[in-house]
């Protein structure tokens, strides 16, 4: 089945301005690329089981410097960080873009993530990614009907200034950026498992 996704690749490529991209999304569009990337993630954790939930991959490039524990910083993420990681993210990404929709300057990060660890299992995989659905989709209740678009900041230095439409796609555009390795952990784990 095909879901409907962004290209990010020109983006990336510096080929257009992320402002480009997003210049002519509306409400509607962000639901339906909403649905289409969730779509995406659980079409790829599909034929996963609970094993690969937790399953440790070969990552020998892995670098997390976000961590509050140091010696998470080069662990590999197993499918379940991956889930909550991505979700965290996309979550935070329509909070900020409420608060711009409704003229309110930006005042900070808005981010909350389940621990990873707690995550073990493939329902509690499709669980997260469906309430981050649905808490994704409602943010978009809270735009008025004449969202302050002028109202903007700059979240990236490869973004530049954004304003609500651009801050909701960038949930996306991280859901993206980590769909190659939901599709690696699925791959190696189902490898592991053949084994």
């Amino acid at each position: 089945m095909r879901h409907r996704k962004l290209d990010f690749a020109p983006v990336m490529n510096r080929e257009i301005p992320y402002s480009d991209l997003v210049a002519n999304l509306d409400a509607a569009d962000l639901r339906e690329l909403t649905n289409g990337m969730v779509n995406t993630m659980l079409d790829l954790i599909a034929e996963c089981e609970d094993a690969d939930v937790v399953f440790e991959p070969d990552d020998p490039i892995a670098d997390d410097s976000y961590v509050t524990d140091d010696a998470e910083r080069n662990i590999p993420w197993t499918l379940g960080h991956v889930i909550v990681h991505t979700t965290a993210t996309g979550e935070e990404s329509t909070a900020v873009a409420a608060e711009l929709a409704r003229g309110v300057e930006f005042h900070g990060r808005s981010r909350s993530e389940v621990p990873w660890q707690s995550v073990t299992t493939l329902a509690q995989c499709r669980y997260r990614l469906e309430e981050s659905r649905r808490m994704r989709i409602a943010s978009l209740e809270m735009w008025p009907d004449q969202p302050h678009l002028d109202n903007r900041h700059k979240a990236y230095d490869f973004v530049g200034e954004i304003n609500a439409v651009g801050y909701f796609v960038l949930g996306l555009f991280h859901d993206d950026s980590h769909l190659g390795q939901i599709a690696e952990i699925g791959r190696q784990a189902k490898k592991a498992r053949a084994l």
